[in-house]
């Protein structure tokens, strides 16, 4: 049974969060209840905010981006995160076949992104223990020392929200619910 986590508000947050909260609602016309959860340890808002814009700004496009965060929201099974990512790939216009296979753990519908798939998730797995073959495999996809380190990058972010998720049992937000996932179906 999970502890009953406070989803605040702009009045009712912090006063660190609040302000935090206000202007993401400013600029997105919503709070999502993540942030909400969140804002109760500000610190924790800030830094989360602060990675996702980072991995943002990264070397990898688009699919990238979404193939790294949806591997690991999958693996790490959070309900709140998968439905969330998949909005965010729409509004981005990443391939919705690309986003089904993510959530269905289906293959990449390329070798590049195969690669970046499977080595986000042996960084996940093997808690970042890769091995020689790995690395080279994923060098030989075209892929260099910057974006081994920003998958790393992604994982600090989604660890973050897919561990909040699972301890504050955080409801999906209404715009998210037609997107709803669970591991396997």
């Amino acid at each position: 049974m999970k502890n009953e986590f406070k989803i605040h508000d702009i009045d009712s947050a912090p006063a660190a969060s609040s302000e935090r909260l206000a202007s993401y609602k400013k600029q997105n016309g919503m709070i999502p209840n993540l942030f909400g959860v969140m804002a109760e340890a500000p610190g924790l808002l800030e830094g989360y905010q602060l990675l996702h814009q980072l991995f943002l700004n990264s070397s990898f496009d688009a699919e990238e981006l979404t193939v790294v965060w949806q591997s690991i929201n999958v693996e790490h099974n959070c309900t709140y995160c998968v439905p969330a990512h998949t909005a965010i790939a729409h509004s981005i216009k990443v391939d919705p076949a690309l986003t089904e296979a993510l959530r269905n753990q289906q293959p990449m519908p390329t070798e590049k992104l195969q690669v970046l798939q499977d080595t986000t998730l042996a960084m996940v797995r093997k808690r970042g223990e890769l091995t020689e073959e790995e690395v080279n495999c994923f060098y030989s996809a075209g892929y260099g020392q910057q974006q081994l380190l920003e998958i790393i990058l992604g994982l600090s972010q989604k660890v973050m929200s897919n561990y909040v998720n699972h301890v504050a049992g955080t409801p999906s937000d209404q715009v998210f619910q037609k997107f709803a996932w669970q591991k396997g179906q």
